[in-house]
């Protein structure tokens, strides 16, 4: 295991697609679900989105008011550059194990960020994963980077 100084900063969920997401104390990932109660949750590749408090970062330099679950990122990270995971990747967080499907995603629908800041960072820095094991997680919980 290693980049054990990452580290879970936000866990969000929303009830619709194409929406911010809200912070919350904590969420419950299901098997090959997703996080309970979100709407990207469901028998697909995109389960469960991440995104870099780095890349957040970003988007506040440019003079945004922006901040975790504002991308509509359900787990926001730090100390783990997560665009550099290949796909297949296994992440462990808490007690949680999910693999890395997707880098970035094609933006269909230009978010009210990409308005705001004529950028977003979601679709080049944002990935997704699918829940191998499920589990309750939440902020201050590790990020490990599983070996194969």
């Amino acid at each position: 295991m290693k980049d054990m100084s990452a580290k879970v900063l936000a866990v969000c969920i929303s009830e619709k697609k194409g929406e911010r997401k809200t912070p919350v104390a904590s969420v419950e990932l299901k098997e090959n679900h997703g996080v309970v109660g979100d709407a990207h949750a469901g028998d697909w590749h995109r389960q469960v989105s991440l995104l870099a408090m780095e890349s957040i970062r970003k988007m506040q330099a440019l003079g945004l008011s922006v901040d975790t679950g504002d991308f509509a990122e359900n787990i926001t990270t730090e100390g783990i550059e997560l665009v550099s995971l290949p796909i297949g990747t296994r992440l462990t967080i808490g007690p949680t194990e999910m693999e890395v499907t997707q880098i970035g995603k094609e933006c269909h629908t230009r978010c009210a960020i990409y308005y705001q800041a004529g950028d977003c960072v979601m679709p080049k820095e944002g990935i997704f994963a699918r829940v191998i094991t499920g589990g309750t997680i939440k902020p201050g919980d590790g990020i490990a980077v599983k070996e194969r």
